[in-house]
């Protein structure tokens, strides 16, 4: 059969390069002046390519739409990407949360498997080539239609990314393309991103580890995460931030919040309210004449004092030995849960990955392909599938391109 992809990112390349192992006669469009771009800088440059876990463990990690990952995960698990990549002569490392990257560090080394097997499957690449929409004949899609031609298929497969990162390529195409012939597409929305904080500039660049970050919704914990996170001149990022900003999108609808939430920061988790009571009643005791804001330093990075001490209603002047209990509360409270509204979300496009999507009820879990038309497919980011970080979401690009090729093994 002839097959277009559409995107050569790592959902497209491996369609392609499985399509083409199958026999089929594939053409792989990319619109970018290369292969894989997004993928250059995922895991810092290090390209975090999939996740060593079980099943029930990936599916946790699933933020939208898990069940509709359940069959794809089934049939391309991450130890199948694993064996993929390392049998294409890329050796690999799991690193801390069964994160799996190149033992090289190097993304490349994993963009040259997929370009390899590409090749070695004979698929017909066409770089800076631009789709403009999809052809439609009754209730099939034929063909695309480029700047200067029209090109026809049996098979067409969009795996055009999302809408983060634009500089990579993922300008949301294929949402334009599901729209223009009557396919739903969810909000889209911003996921493993920044959160927006009324925060001073003071803080900017502050690292925090082993800290825990909570989120706040009418004086309840809703969600919690344990790690590092750090202060930016806009608000809050990190690893523990991002996982909650994807979490937490669901509250957020056309651009802004429909809900008040707090992000609520234990700065001190190791301890609890007791043990930390002793802690400062000692620091106390041994320097009873010391003003405050002189003792927190045992206790915090310089720059976060004024923030708590400000957050507890304490002056930064006020001596140890003057100290009453009530405040002594109030400060473990806030050492405890420091808080700060959450103003919004930062921009999809500076988001890692798009939330929102071809509406999943609109596609087959089994092979990817759309309801409403025969012989088109949704494979990728492009879906209205993501997850948190660790590898999860390269590895659901991996999944759903392997079912949508293999489903058409017996053609």
């Amino acid at each position: 059969m002839k097959c277009i992809v559409i995107g050569g990112g790592a959902s497209g390349m491996f369609c392609a390069g499985q399509l083409a192992e199958l026999g089929h006669d594939v053409i792989l469009l990319e619109k970018n002046e290369k292969l894989g771009k997004k993928m250059y800088i995922t895991g810092k440059g290090r390209c975090n390519i999939t996740n060593d876990c079980d099943f029930e463990s990936f599916l946790k990690n699933v933020v939208s739409n898990s069940k509709f990952m359940m069959s794809a995960i089934h049939k391309f698990s991450p130890q199948d990407t694993m064996s993929f990549i390392e049998s294409h002569g890329t050796p690999l490392k799991v690193e801390r949360g069964n994160r799996v990257f190149p033992e090289s560090d190097k993304s490349s080394d994993i963009i040259k498997v997929f370009s390899n097997y590409l090749r070695d499957n004979n698929v017909d690449i066409r770089l800076n080539t631009k789709v403009n929409s999809l052809i439609k004949y009754g209730d099939k899609i034929i063909g695309v239609k480029l700047d200067d031609e029209d090109l026809l298929a049996d098979i067409i497969v969009v795996a055009t990314g999302g809408k983060s990162y634009p500089l990579t390529g993922s300008t949301g195409d294929g949402y334009k393309f599901a729209k223009d012939i009557g396919i739903k597409v969810t909000e889209l929305k911003p996921a493993l991103c920044q959160m927006m904080l009324d925060i001073g500039a003071e803080l900017a660049g502050l690292s925090l580890k082993n800290v825990k970050a909570s989120i706040i919704l009418n004086n309840e914990t809703i969600f919690s995460d344990f790690g590092e996170m750090l202060f930016t001149h806009k608000g809050a990022s990190g690893p523990i931030i991002l996982s909650l900003s994807s979490l937490i999108n669901k509250y957020y609808v056309n651009n802004k919040f429909n809900k008040t939430l707090y992000l609520s920061i234990d700065l001190k988790p190791a301890l609890n309210f007791e043990q930390l009571d002793q802690r400062l009643l000692r620091e106390f005791s041994q320097n009873p004449n010391m003003e405050i804001k002189n003792i927190m330093p045992s206790l915090l990075p310089k720059s976060l004092i004024q923030n708590v001490l400000n957050q507890a209603n304490i002056k930064a002047t006020i001596k140890a030995n003057s100290i009453t209990k009530e405040q002594r509360k109030a400060l473990i409270e806030c050492l405890k849960g420091l808080r700060y509204k959450i103003l919004d979300l930062d921009k999809i496009e500076l988001s890692i990955i798009t939330s929102g999507g071809i509406d999943v009820k609109e596609i087959s879990p089994k092979d990817m392909q759309s309801k409403k038309y025969k012989g088109l497919y949704f494979v990728g980011e492009v879906l209205d599938v993501d997850a948190l970080t660790g590898g999860f979401n390269l590895q659901i690009a991996l999944s759903t391109a392997y079912v949508m090729a293999n489903s058409l093994k017996n053609d």
